[in-house]
């Protein structure tokens, strides 16, 4: 770790260098790239320096117990000093450790967020609108933007499903692990009796695939105009503005009608399939790594069910943390920091120990 570290720390003294070299400066290109670089290792950079200071103090600390003439009130004094020191520096390996983990190249990307109503009919469809509702509200709080791409309605007002473009810092650093299915308990609208009801929805988070990411052949699309339609089915648009994209090669069919512009739902439509397409890419070649490996950290399985919101007792629970939130109604209204900032700590500290596995495994055996 510390030689990693300190390749780190010389590889930022050059871009810091650079950035004031005169023959990169007027590279307009190149100042960015080395900006964003330079933005990246700071951090690390920074506690690197913080570990290398209680390193020396720790040092010094040490010298003065060794020294059998010392004066015993400041042997004292550097004893509890260094139980301070030794406790910090542990808290310190962990960040380094944490933070020289492999980064997702999709931490930084804007997200594709699709919501489905499951099990459980009209109230499956009311309780995906209020996922909707959630993460939408989340994005507000964190200064994000969100755009909703396509809605479909089903007939008491609920949706059937939704895809959202949501665009900000690092949003799917964030919402990553939300994907899966989320289960309500609850008395529903719909039920006389006063019942409790048990609904699903399913949740996807794709990072947003750009051209970049993936070329597509115009000759594999099919694009049809259709009629928009509103919620309860009633026709809103006359003029067949509403576009559907097949992909013929993988059979995916992706529609879009909730802007007036035929041009405008045919971009979004492009932008929706590109990221499934990437999508199911990186699926075929994470289920590949799967089969070499025993387990895989931080996945976030769709399949899995990950979190109950359970309305009469007003608590949501992670089934991945196995823990219990309470004040369900400001979580439905995007108060979600806590549950997602633990999540994070979860996973990566789930990866840290993987990696450490793989090192101790890796280790030539002696005889």
């Amino acid at each position: 770790m510390l030689q990693e570290l300190k390749t780190v720390e010389e590889r930022y003294r050059q871009v810091v260098s650079l950035l004031s070299d005169p023959t990169v400066t007027s590279n307009v290109q190149k100042i960015k790239e080395l900006a964003r670089e330079r933005a990246e290792l700071e951090p690390l950079v920074k506690k690197y320096e913080e570990f290398k200071k209680v390193e020396k103090e720790l040092a010094e600390s040490s010298s003065i117990l060794s020294e059998a003439d010392s004066d015993p009130e400041l042997k004292h004094l550097a004893e509890a000093e260094l139980e301070s020191l030794k406790s910090k520096k542990e808290a310190l390996e962990k960040e380094l450790k944490l933070m020289l983990l492999p980064k997702n190249p999709n931490d930084e990307k804007n997200v594709i967020l699709e919501i489905r109503a499951g099990a459980g009919g009209d109230e499956a469809s009311l309780f995906a609108q209020d996922l909707l509702r959630m993460y939408t509200r989340y994005a507000e709080q964190k200064g994000w933007k969100w755009e909703l791409m396509d809605v479909s309605y089903s007939p008491i007002g609920g949706i059937k499903e939704a895809i959202v473009n949501i665009q900000g810092k690092k949003v799917y650093s964030w919402l990553k692990y939300e994907s899966g299915v989320h289960r309500v308990q609850r008395v529903p609208k719909t039920e006389a009796a006063g019942r409790i009801h048990t609904s699903t929805a399913t949740v996807a988070v794709l990072p947003e695939a750009e051209e970049i990411d993936l070329k597509i052949d115009p000759k594999d699309l099919k694009i049809e105009a259709f009629g928009a339609s509103g919620p309860g089915g009633q026709n809103v648009n006359r003029n067949y503005t509403a576009i559907r994209i097949t992909h013929k090669p993988s059979g995916l069919v992706v529609s879009c009608q909730d802007e007036k512009s035929q041009h405008r739902n045919k971009e979004r439509a492009l932008k929706i399939l590109r990221t499934r397409l990437v999508d199911i890419a990186q699926s075929e070649q994470h289920s590949r790594i799967s089969q070499d490996r025993k387990r895989q950290v931080g996945s976030g399985e769709r399949s899995e069910k990950i979190r109950t919101y359970n309305f009469p007792q007003s608590r949501v629970t992670d089934h991945r943390l196995n823990e219990n939130f309470y004040d369900i109604e400001a979580i439905m209204d995007g108060d979600l920091d806590e549950i997602i900032e633990k999540l994070v700590v979860y996973f990566q500290t789930r990866a840290l120990e993987e990696n450490r596995s793989e090192e101790i495994a890796n280790q030539p055996v002696e005889f």
